[in-house]
């Protein structure tokens, strides 16, 4: 590790505001059948334009079989006083089952880079009886008063990756076809009101949720200081942080199912709630209750957890979204021609309702919280 090199943790002005389009691209194998990285770095690939090699990343759920009953930190280091800081608080906080470097392999446009580490870690029994809870505290530490150190996932049997440069470009890096996951997530980037850095790449994570976008939240200042309040720190500098953390306050906090969850961040505009109709009157509750963590402007999204993938629109449907399904897998992308580079002849192909959900599950759900307990057992 070398503590002297160029830090990455610092903000990247741009000469002017660009506007474009990010691309993200997900799948689910509900079978639970696990298949390498190579499928979603392709297909991804087939975006490029999409972004302008200022951040991209990948989420990949089952990846640590062998583990999955550990937490799996993902952490990147700025320097070695960061790595020392961050081990020490981990070690008196922690079980730490097993640790080790993450491989990379710096490539041609990959050359320049934090350091990045693994732990296996346990929730010790007596400091904590919610050890999810605990965790999300962890994490929200070490991001906020550690400089130079960020928690990337913090997921059991799941991992992040992700960092400055074009998707395919990072999959290469981080030799993403070593990994099998059900569940692959990809996110091509094209920053233009946050910065491009490590940090601010896509997916953004907090326990086993991830989260990738295409689009801008323009309500970005009100919900982040609604989750401060709940104690949450935003500290990665990019819009896309809160919904993640907005997605883990409503399900696994507050326990409200993802359909209920959707109609908080993509809600019906007040005109048709007036409507009536079998859900009106919950809409309106939702949004009175959580109107701060309502999001605007406009998104096209996928969530990863341990059990399914998400897709939702925001409720005008200013980002394309595209589900299709081949046999026992669903794709949903920004693009079409995305998935076609995996799967080129597909059963289905639909385009989802603004402001509706798209929710996929495994066929045999391995719920790795509370939250996904409680909705199996419903």
């Amino acid at each position: 590790m070398n503590s002297s090199r160029q830090h990455h943790f610092v903000r990247r002005p741009h000469d002017e505001k660009d506007m474009s389009a990010c691309g993200i691209i997900g799948f689910i194998n509900r079978d639970g059948s696990r298949v390498n990285g190579a499928p979603i770095r392709a297909a991804i690939a087939n975006m490029r334009l999409r972004g302008n090699g200022l951040g991209g990343g990948f989420a990949a759920y089952g990846i640590y079989p062998e583990r999955a009953d550990a937490y799996a930190l993902h952490l990147m280091y700025d320097d070695d006083n960061a790595a020392a800081e961050t081990e020490q608080l981990l070690r008196s906080r922690l079980e730490i089952e097993h640790a080790e470097p993450i491989p990379v392999r710096p490539t041609k446009t990959v050359t320049d880079h934090p350091d990045f580490k693994r732990y296996f870690v346990h929730v010790k029994d007596a400091v904590a009886t919610d050890p999810d809870e605990y965790m999300v505290r962890l994490v929200m530490e070490i991001n906020a008063a550690i400089d130079g150190a960020y928690v990337v996932s913090s997921g059991k049997n799941m991992g992040a990756f992700k960092g400055v440069g074009f998707p395919e470009d990072l999959a290469d890096f981080f030799g993403l076809e070593d990994y099998a996951a059900y569940i692959w997530t990809a996110h091509n980037r094209f920053p233009t009101n946050t910065p491009g850095w490590w940090g601010g790449a896509h997916p953004f994570t907090i326990l086993d949720w991830s989260i990738v976008h295409n689009g801008e939240i323009s309500s970005y200042g009100t919900n982040r200081r609604y989750l401060e309040s709940f104690g949450y720190h935003c500290t990665l500098q990019t819009d896309t942080e809160v919904v993640a953390y907005i997605f883990d306050l409503l399900v696994r906090r507050h326990g409200l199912s993802f359909e209920e969850a959707a109609m908080v961040m993509s809600p019906p505009l007040w005109s048709e709630i007036d409507l009536g109709g079998d859900m009106a009157e919950t809409a309106r509750k939702l949004r009175m209750v959580y109107g701060a963590a309502s999001l605007n402007g406009p998104f096209a999204f996928l969530f990863g957890f341990s059990g399914g993938l998400i897709g939702l629109n925001d409720r005008v449907k200013l980002r394309p979204l595209v589900v299709a399904e081949k046999d026992d897998t669903v794709f949903m992308s920004s693009e079409e021609s995305a998935i076609r580079v995996i799967s080129p002849d597909l059963d289905s192909l639909t385009y989802p309702v603004a402001g509706q959900p798209v929710i996929v599950r495994t066929y045999n759900t391995s719920p790795t919280n509370a939250v996904a307990q409680k909705e199996v057992a419903a």
